[in-house]
């Protein structure tokens, strides 16, 4: 079966500005420590990771939700592996921050609030906006 790729390609300017808003307070949470860093910054980074697919690909709230914990999960799950042994030392400070460098399983619990948080607000906004309209 053959994809409509001219159908789920499409700019979301309200999508990718809320991007770049959530990765400006990524770089603040980044600064700080403990519960604030750890576990907001992972609920937090799943929802950029959401925001920036919805940019791009017009697709529901639903695969887009499964597809950014997917994304989390993935790269949480490669943690087990040996990988950060493999970071470039010239970029390994930039990619341990961007991959991490130990699994946990808060973080896979502070992803999946996040996913079903943004879900849930998704969904209210849109049934807000029809109530609106009327």
């Amino acid at each position: 079966m053959i994809l409509p790729l001219n159908n789920m390609i499409k700019f979301h300017k309200k999508y990718f500005i809320l991007s770049i808003v959530i990765f400006t307070l990524e770089i603040f949470i980044e600064k700080t420590t403990g519960f604030i860093r750890y576990t907001l910054g992972d609920f937090f980074a799943v929802i950029l990771v959401y925001t920036l697919i919805k940019s791009f690909l017009n697709i529901s709230v639903l695969k887009a939700s499964l597809l950014a914990l997917a994304v989390a999960f993935g790269i949480e799950f490669l943690q087990l592996s040996s990988l950060q042994n493999y970071y470039p030392e010239k970029y390994k400070k930039t990619v341990s921050l961007i991959l991490g460098t130990s699994f946990s399983i808060g973080d896979l619990i502070a992803y999946t609030i996040g996913i079903v948080c943004t879900f849930f607000v998704e969904y209210r906004v849109k049934s807000f906006m029809i109530k609106d309209d009327l």
